[in-house]
């Protein structure tokens, strides 16, 4: 699983997640992505699962770019713990999308095997996504 090896800070705040993304929602290297339309916050396993989906069904064709790195970890307070005593552990990390962001990328496949590959990840995401071409420069 993804994870930064060193932060600035421990726990970060939660943040808001407004607006849409103006960096990274173009396809960049491959040529087709799948675009988030809504903001989320993806973790780190569900990443891993939508990539491990797209790999095995392109039966380890072509090449897969995540567009996206979680870098923010969130904490949660044990189990039964009363009230108070200050912030919990960092339990995972997420990377914050917004919508319009690219999350994954695919290259060397056909746009039938890309598709079925992305909507097999986009099963993994907490956030409504779309397949895009590189040609799309739309939202």
């Amino acid at each position: 699983m993804l994870s930064p090896k060193r932060t600035k800070f421990r726990k970060p705040h939660r943040g808001r997640m407004k607006g849409t993304a103006s960096r990274g929602n173009q396809v960049a290297f491959g040529d087709f992505g799948l675009q988030a339309m809504e903001s989320s916050w993806v973790s780190s396993r569900q990443l891993e699962a939508g990539r491990r989906a797209m790999t095995r069904y392109a039966k380890r064709g072509g090449k897969v770019w995540i567009r996206i790195f979680p870098d923010k970890s969130i904490t949660v307070r044990a189990a039964e713990t009363r009230m108070g005593s200050g912030k919990g552990a960092p339990d995972y990390w997420v990377a914050v999308v917004k919508p319009g962001k690219i999350v994954y990328e695919m290259q060397g496949v056909s746009e039938s095997v890309a598709r079925a590959a992305m909507r097999l990840a986009a099963y993994k995401m907490p956030m409504k996504t779309r397949f895009v071409l590189k040609s799309d420069h739309s939202l």
